[in-house]
Parts: structure tokens; sequence; C-alpha cells
């Protein structure tokens, strides 16, 4: 059947609308091992090759029938034929969503692909971002030949951008560091006076211990860790042991907490004088002696 004049003109129009360099939506029509072949509108039919198709996982989910993104790269040439590409309107939507995860300070998902001079190169959907070692989130150095790093999808924040450079700098240990500060608000705000909680000895000073509840650390002062004069916390404690506190005051605006060991047992004054009454006689050993008597 022979185009009418109006028709060709209507295809022309169309075809000038579409230019090339435009992300525009396709259907898929046919799907094989190789190539996927898309049809955006135009005269013809564009041959795709599969592996654009892929997610930073490797996945393959496109069926006949969908609708995809792609971008012109040739309006029907000499021969009548139309190019697309998945990969750069895939490119031109991760440059979206890296530019405004950049200006909104949001953290974005990439795949760390390798190592590299001085961190990591990572994929932010097709789009390439470095990551310095230093921002990793674990101390890395170049000697650590052996180092095998995540390959799972990690959220980034990322601190650098030059789209006309193609330079994307990112940083792990941010989004790392706003996760434990997230954690640490939410444990401040859940501490009541009273409250017994676990937590790990983290270290230990000649005025206490410095106990580690999860995200916080606690200072359990050296008077209130038993009943007895003690000289040092090690008579006690050993770092890294598991020990249950209670907290004795807690500023949550300052982010102090002050907690307690000795408190989660009776105090052996308080009874006395029902355990010991006055006149009777008692045995006992000498602790020191000062000027002014014996203990």
């Amino acid at each position: 059947m022979t185009e009418t004049f109006t028709e060709l003109f209507e295809e022309s129009i169309k075809n000038t609308e579409m230019r090339v360099g435009e992300v525009v939506l396709g259907r898929v029509m046919h799907v094989d091992s190789e190539i996927v072949i898309v049809s955006a509108g135009l005269k013809s039919e564009a041959e795709i090759p599969i592996w654009q198709f892929k997610d930073m996982r490797g996945n393959f989910d496109v069926n006949v029938g969908d609708e995809v993104e792609v971008e012109i790269e040739t309006v029907e040439d000499g021969y009548g034929r139309t190019r697309l590409s998945r990969e750069k309107a895939c490119r031109a939507r991760a440059w979206e969503k890296i530019e405004t995860a950049f200006e909104e300070q949001t953290a974005i998902e990439g795949v760390i692909t390798s190592r590299v001079k001085g961190g990591f190169s990572v994929s932010i959907e097709n789009v390439r971002a470095f990551l310095p070692g230093s921002l990793y989130g674990a101390r890395v150095t170049q000697s650590d030949e052996n180092f095998e790093f995540e390959k799972d999808p990690l959220e980034f924040k990322i601190i650098k951008l030059d789209r006309a450079r193609n330079n994307v700098v990112i940083s792990r240990k941010a989004v790392l560091e706003k996760e434990l500060s997230e954690e640490r608000e939410q444990l401040i705000a859940s501490l009541e006076v009273g409250q017994v909680i676990e937590g790990v000895v983290k270290n230990l000073t000649d005025y206490g211990a410095f106990i580690n509840l999860g995200g916080i650390d606690g200072l359990l002062h050296i008077t209130d860790l038993a009943w007895r004069r003690i000289k040092h916390p090690s008579e006690i404690l050993q770092i890294g042991e598991k020990v249950t506190v209670k907290v004795l005051k807690c500023d949550k605006e300052r982010s102090r907490i002050s907690l307690g060991l000795k408190q989660l047992t009776e105090d052996p004054w308080q009874n006395v004088e029902r355990r010991h009454k006055r006149g009777n006689r008692l045995f006992g050993k000498v602790a020191s002696i000062t000027e002014y008597g014996a203990f």
C-alpha cells in the first residue's frame, strides 16, 4: 500500500521531534540470548545488545511487551536503520539520581567493582565513582593485598561531583557514621535512670571504667564499682568483659551517662544496726592504720 503525502509528512514531523540524544520510551518487541529488539515509535526497530539491560548485580529482567527507556543515537540513517541505546538512557537517569543525591545530601546505592590506586572503583548504575580508601569505613592500606571488599550493593554519600569531568567521589564512612549517630540518639532516648542494661568494658582508667552500651559509652566511676574501697577498677573488671550495670544519671542533651555496679547489690550499711547490735563483740582484719585510728 502506497503511503499518502499526509502520512509521509506526519512521519517526518514525528521523526524530527525525536532528536538524537533524547531519552524516549520504547517497547520491547523481541528478546533472545544476544539482543533485545525495541520499537520507539520510529519507522524501524532497533537491535540493542542484551548486556545493556543487565543491572548492577548482572540480573536481566526484561520481557516482550515491557516499556523501557532508551536514548536515540541515530534517527533512521541512510539505510533506514534506527540506533537506540539502553546504556546511555540508564546513564542519563543515573546522573540525574546522582545529582539529586548530591544536592539533597542523601545516600545512593552502588557496588564496589574493583580496587584502584588510593581506593576503590564503585558502579552507581553504570556510572563510575571513586571511593577513597580512607572513606571506606574500615582501615585499608595499599599493602593489604588480601583485603576483601564488600561485593553486595551498599549505600554511599556523594562528597564531590563534577559531571563535566565525570568525576564522582563518594564516602561509605559518612553513611556508617550517620547510622551510628542515629543509633546513639535512639539508645539515649530509650535510657532511663534506674534502668539495668548490659554493656562491654571498653577502657579502664584510674577513676573508673568506660562501658560500651552499644553505640555510646557510659562512665562507671570507681566509687560506684563496689561497696568496699578499691584502688583500681582492674581489681574487679577486665577490658572486653560483659557487665550488667545500672543507669544512675542520664544527661541526654550532653550524651553523658553515669553507671553503677554496686547499686545492683544491697548496701551493707543499710541493715548494719539490725545485723550488729551495740555491744556485740566482732572479729575483723586490720586493713590500714592512720594517725587518727585504724580501719
